[in-house]
């Protein structure tokens, strides 16, 4: 199991926390630190069934200043964005070693992505 962690968010502290409890054999990837890769990304928003823009932080002034609101909807420019940007990546996102993938902003999305780990 994989969560994509930064540690500045509350929402991913949180859930970083609730894997710590319940899936000591984890890896925390610090995708700031260590931003993911187009293709990493591709097959990560597959696994969540989402396209980039919407788990893009839309809210973040990089974004306004990238004129993101309003851009055509092209899943490879924005996965590009994201990858150069990785600020705008909403998180956390869970990984599980079954191949799911949750962002995990809310104590059910966190609940779900547990109960694919062995206990």
């Amino acid at each position: 199991m994989e969560i994509w962690h930064n540690p500045r968010c509350a929402k991913s502290r949180t859930a970083l926390a609730a894997l710590d409890a319940a899936a000591p054999e984890h890896t925390v990837r610090r995708y700031l630190d260590e931003p993911p890769t187009a293709a990493e990304l591709d097959e990560v928003l597959t696994k969540l069934d989402r396209q980039p823009w919407e788990i893009t932080r839309l809210k973040e002034p990089l974004a306004k200043e990238l004129g993101l609101t309003g851009k055509p909807e092209e899943r490879a420019a924005w996965i590009a964005v994201l990858v150069a940007n990785p600020v705008l990546i909403e998180r956390p996102i869970i990984v599980t070693d079954d191949g799911r993938a949750y962002l995990a902003r809310t104590q059910e999305a966190i609940d779900a992505a547990l109960s694919q780990s062995p206990r």
